[in-house]
């Protein structure tokens, strides 16, 4: 067996003395030992250390430099936080490392305020462009807002246009990637609303049998429900569709329905249809009112006679009609038709929903808008209701 170190020795058959003036061999021996002894400690003080600063990112890391490649949108879902973020774009490909996206996020306070939603990123980029474009606003996109009342139509008031829900989810798919517009026109949109199979849209089970029957165009109105939604550019009308009104059910849902009619006598799309007249017809406060009224007439076959559903099918948002708009025939002429329209005639909030679930406790068959803040005045006869019509005049309410 070699012993390069010294390290064994074989059984002497005597004892030796050590050569005078030269130190004992287990001298040497103990040497040797500790200086094998100080390089494995090196080595693994060195292995930790490494260990440490891969595990801690006190070392280096990836991160790309220049302009970048390609154009792409990015999600940033509810909840995100920084590193979850940048491990988004990681995947994505927008930058080499998550520690390039943490590290300069760490010198921009903005990144806190980054909020859920869709932007327009670039592969290939800097952790630092990365940061600076992600808190640029105009790098968000797909920010869909809708209000209660709002129709799926354009209305038109003179010069002025209210957008309805068509063009705001056209407006919303509207991003520039790679120099080209991912804006699906109103057109499309229409289109796959009035042609696409209602369950395959994702259409609720309990609306799809009056949503079949109504007309083409009209079908999907009230089905989006007044709230803030993320639309993807990029995503084909088809997709847009399908996710807003899985979105838009989901908060239907939260809404209570479609539990919210039981007990009502109507169908929880009966009760989105009055809803959707109480949205229109009143202010907020005067809801439950104005949905006892609508009960009353109906349980006396009484025709509803509201201006809202007249104008609805002119884009119109004028409070009142004219005498010639309410000689015109239609389904939502409720001047002509007993009844409730065949649709909903806007986006309805959950306060309108409750109020046509539970409307107040009242005998009224008449109301008019009586002042100016949008506030109604109820009567139970036709002379009384003739009386809140002139204070309505008095008042200046129209």
């Amino acid at each position: 067996m070699t012993d390069d170190l010294g390290l064994f020795a074989d059984e002497p058959d005597r004892p030796r003395k050590a050569a005078r003036g030269s130190k004992p061999k287990r001298d040497n021996r103990r040497l040797k030992l500790t200086v094998v002894g100080l390089v494995i400690l090196l080595i693994l003080g060195g292995g930790a250390w490494y260990g440490y600063r891969f595990i801690s990112g006190l070392g280096g890391y990836d991160d790309y430099s220049g302009a970048g490649e390609t154009d792409l949108v990015v999600e940033v879902a509810s909840g995100d936080s920084t590193s979850t973020i940048a491990g988004t774009l990681k995947e994505a490909g927008v930058v080499a490392s998550t520690k390039a996206f943490v590290t300069a996020a760490e010198s921009d306070a903005r990144i806190r305020s980054v909020q859920p939603g869709y932007y327009v990123m670039r592969t290939k980029i800097s952790g630092q462009d990365a940061v600076a474009r992600i808190v640029d606003p105009k790098s968000r996109v797909g920010n869909l807002q809708i209000k209660a009342g709002t129709q799926f139509d354009d209305i038109t008031s003179g010069d002025n246009t209210t957008p309805g829900v068509l063009t705001l989810i056209s407006k919303a798919t509207c991003a520039t990637l790679n120099g080209k517009s991912t804006c699906v026109p109103v057109a499309e949109l229409a289109e796959v609303a009035s042609t696409a199979d209602l369950a395959e849209l994702g259409v609720p089970d309990w609306a799809i049998p009056d949503a079949s029957r109504a007309e083409p165009k009209r079908r999907l109105e009230g089905l989006v429900m007044p709230d803030v939604y993320e639309v993807k550019p990029g995503s084909s009308a088809l997709e847009v569709w399908k996710k807003l009104l899985a979105d838009s059910s989901a908060r239907l849902q939260g809404a209570g329905m479609p539990g919210l009619a039981d007990g009502t006598g109507f169908t929880p799309y009966q009760v989105m249809v009055m809803a959707s007249l109480v949205q229109r017809e009143a202010i907020a406060k005067d809801f439950g009112r104005v949905a006892r009224v609508t009960y009353n007439r109906l349980a006396i076959s009484m025709m509803l006679q509201y201006d809202s559903t007249v104008n609805y099918v002119l884009d119109r948002p004028a409070i009142l009609t004219k005498p010639e708009d309410r000689a015109k025939t239609g389904p939502y002429n409720t001047y002509a038709n007993p009844g409730l329209p065949p649709t909903p005639i806007a986006a309805v909030s959950p306060e309108a929903l409750q109020a046509a679930a539970k409307p107040a406790d009242g005998t009224w068959l008449y109301f008019v808008r009586c002042e100016k803040d949008g506030t109604s005045c109820f009567a139970n006869t036709l002379q009384e209701h003739q009386a809140n019509i002139e204070l309505a005049d008095r008042n200046g309410a129209y």
